[in-house]
């Protein structure tokens, strides 16, 4: 196992290939950029991961249920707060 990095862009759904059974350990800005960091099996095959951003008071359409809180982080000094979950099929 291993830890990974993961760059992401800052849009209402976001489509990662990460190894099968990765494990999100955090989310936050590093440089001005979104970053993710996952423990994982680099031998693994890849499968098709989605997530969703939102920014703190924006609409969530999809059921609770489906969302799992991944974190919070802040951009530019806090002026941006954004929130990650990741969707269940």
């Amino acid at each position: 196992m291993k830890v990974f990095k993961y760059k992401i862009e800052i849009q209402d759904y976001i489509y990662l290939s990460l190894p099968k059974g990765a494990q999100i350990l955090s989310a936050q800005e590093q440089f001005q950029m979104v970053c993710i960091w996952a423990l994982v099996d680099p031998d693994a095959i890849l499968e098709m991961r989605c997530f969703r951003l939102a920014g703190t008071g924006h609409e969530i359409a999809e059921p609770q249920e489906r969302l799992r809180f991944i974190g919070t982080f802040q951009m530019h000094g806090g002026v941006l707060v954004f929130h990650l979950f990741e969707l269940s099929q």
